[in-house]
């Protein structure tokens, strides 16, 4: 199922429109935390309030959410001239370089904050689709999961966007006030892409272990922002792009 959802930003004296995004419904709340932090409108999670259906929607379809903040100081509301339009498929597109992600406020993942043995990095995949439990029902949807060093999944969410799933993986980190995720990493269900590893590099995920292929931004990205990344990762083998150090016992295809 993919239906509109607008995100809105309330400053306390007025709501900014944000984004639209076509996506999954279910965790809509994790979804716009996510989104808002991941794509810098929300520059500490700290100040992110309450995240609410909108109350001026009539009738009430629950595809318009409001987010408050604590602090209005923490929204970047320069953020909002571009245009946030998202779709399911490909994500946000107008970051135009890796530079244009730093001066966001992205910052190269630190060493010494996750090691994983290379048979756990063998079983991710497995382990993710064990927990896929719409996919089970549609054979159509995408998937993240956080994991720990010791290779189990902690957290699965599923979206028609692969970029969706990941911004409600960070948005319930975001709410529950666990970023950065220095000792976690992430797993993805499909390809690896530029906004996926840009929103991973946000949460502070050292890596980012994928069932498909990367984009050579994604490596790009990955080498400049010292993180971890793992292609197509299966029981039988995987590729590693960069950051190898991480993987104990390192036993796949090293590009």
């Amino acid at each position: 199922m993919e239906v509109r959802l607008e995100v809105r930003g309330d400053e306390g004296k007025r709501e900014h429109p944000v984004s639209v995004t076509m996506r999954t419904p279910g965790d809509d709340f994790e979804l716009a935390a996510g989104f808002l932090f991941t794509e810098g409108v929300i520059t500490d999670p700290h100040a992110l309030g309450d995240v609410r259906y909108c109350r001026d929607v009539d009738p009430q379809e629950y595809n318009v959410v409001t987010a408050s903040l604590r602090d209005p100081g923490a929204f970047d509301a320069s953020s909002l001239t571009r245009n946030f339009y998202v779709t399911s498929s490909c994500g946000v597109c107008g970051k135009a370089s890796l530079e244009s992600v730093e001066v966001m406020g992205c910052a190269a993942v630190p060493d010494g904050t996750l090691s994983v043995q290379e048979a756990e990095v063998r079983a991710l995949p497995d382990r993710l689709r064990s927990a896929q439990h719409v996919f089970d029902r549609t054979g159509g949807i995408h998937a993240a999961g956080l994991f720990d060093a010791e290779g189990r999944i902690v957290l699965v969410r599923e979206d028609v966007g692969r970029h969706n799933a990941v911004d409600k993986v960070v948005g319930a980190l975001v709410l529950s006030r666990s970023l950065p995720g220095s000792q976690r990493g992430l797993v993805v269900s499909g390809r690896s892409s530029f906004e996926i590893l840009q929103k991973a590099a946000m949460a502070g995920f050292p890596m980012v272990v994928a069932v498909g292929a990367p984009s050579s931004l994604a490596v790009s990205f990955a080498r400049r922002f010292n993180m971890t990344l793992v292609g197509f990762a299966k029981r039988d083998g995987y590729n590693v792009y960069s950051g190898g150090e991480r993987i104990a016992g390192l036993g796949g295809n090293p590009e």
